[in-house]
């Protein structure tokens, strides 16, 4: 899932596709850790889609503060 999919989903499913992602990785680890897996190009993949997930959350969260600051001096 590329950057440009993830800005493509909504708050709700951000926090859902996170959740997903984490559970993932965490089986992955696991499954490392007792020699199931083979392709260990599965973890930094992983972790990359949480952090681009993490960093459209945390956009998202500072135009919504921008924005709540744009209007209070509006109101000012």
């Amino acid at each position: 899932m590329d950057i440009s999919e993830i800005r493509r989903l909504s708050d709700r499913d951000l926090e859902s596709a996170l959740v997903d992602a984490k559970q993932e990785l965490w089986k992955i680890r696991f499954d490392l850790a007792t020699r199931q897996e083979k392709n260990y190009s599965r973890l930094p993949a992983t972790r990359k889609r949480i952090a681009r997930i993490l960093t459209v959350m945390t956009e998202r969260q500072h135009q919504a503060e921008a924005a709540a600051g744009a209007d209070v001096e509006k109101a000012s």
